[in-house]
């Protein structure tokens, strides 16, 4: 795509827009830049699954959708918009093309270092290769792991990955967590070992209350490999659940069921304040995208949206 093409896709006033439970106005589309005196971008996938090179033009669901390389190109030109921009992955990195199964997952790593990725959490299949396997290639992740309710004392990952972390971008101070489904069952005992599997929402409260209280931070995101929703599973953890049962969440980018949402859904969470769930499908097909615009106090005004394809209409 090019340069005048993608700034008038995403330019302009909105065409729709909605009042959050909080009050907030909400936007479909991106809106003017200059609607705050500071705005912050988040970018962000889930469940990329090794897929490096775009589907086949063959292919019948996704003919020459997703790659890598178009990705890398799209980061590339927000960022030359953009001062403040975070980029962060909900998990599942690894297994799905022989990419994983030759490389283990360090191609992977090393073009996520270089798209210059944020943060990531780690999901179920990120397991696939064993806590060993795993190790064996973080070196190549010049970005953090970002585990909260996974205690890895005793294992070959203890002090590797981080419970939560702090950006900076401009004076906004972004806190993020993550939360990680239940392995028992799903992931082979070898695969995890001693790993002990701590309450998502216990978890998700506590250093939410931690980034928000103590630490003071602007935003605070939750990256999470739970799943956004189980039908016929009312009781199971999900996003939805999380965002009604916790509080002092802004976000959460969700992974794990492959849901392609076509905008960040709004819940109210256990105190009636509005927490935005975004989730982007599978296999890099999308990018996310949710500005957030900050008032002089620091306080959240207006929140805009636009889940980018990844597609051959963008120039690598």
């Amino acid at each position: 795509m090019k340069r005048k093409d993608f700034l008038q896709l995403l330019g302009g006033a909105s065409l729709a827009t909605s009042l959050l439970p909080n009050g907030l106005m909400a936007q479909s589309v991106l809106a003017s830049p200059k609607l705050g005196p500071q705005k912050l971008t988040i970018l962000h996938t889930n469940d990329q699954h090794s897929r490096i090179e775009p589907f086949d033009a063959s292919y019948t669901r996704n003919p020459n959708q997703g790659g890598f390389a178009r990705r890398a190109s799209l980061i590339q030109q927000i960022r030359s918009q953009e001062n403040n921009v975070l980029l962060l992955d909900s998990g599942d990195i690894f297994q799905g093309t022989p990419y994983f199964n030759f490389y283990g997952g360090e191609l992977e790593f090393k073009l996520m270092s270089m798209m210059q990725y944020d943060a990531s959490t780690m999901g179920n299949h990120d397991f696939d290769n064993g806590l060993e396997g795993f190790d064996k290639v973080l070196p190549n992740a010049k970005f953090p792991f970002i585990c909260s309710n996974y205690d890895f004392k005793n294992t070959l990952l203890e002090g590797k990955t981080k419970p939560y972390a702090i950006f900076n971008k401009n004076g906004i101070k972004v806190g993020i967590f993550g939360v990680g489904i239940q392995l028992e069952s799903l992931v082979g005992k070898k695969n995890y070992a001693e790993t002990v599997y701590l309450d998502p929402v216990e978890i998700a409260q506590h250093y939410a209350d931690f980034l928000r209280n103590e630490k003071k931070c602007d935003l605070v995101i939750c990256l999470s490999h739970i799943g956004y929703d189980y039908k016929g599973e009312p009781d199971k953890i999900s996003d939805k659940i999380l965002a009604q049962k916790t509080d002092n969440i802004d976000l959460i980018l969700g992974g794990h069921t492959h849901t392609f949402l076509k905008e960040p859904q709004s819940f109210s969470n256990r105190k009636g304040k509005s927490v935005l769930v975004n989730q982007v499908g599978w296999a890099g097909l999308l990018l996310g995208r949710i500005d957030f615009y900050f008032d002089a106090q620091k306080s959240i005004q207006q929140v805009a949206w636009n889940n980018l394809p990844i597609n051959d209409q963008i120039t690598v």
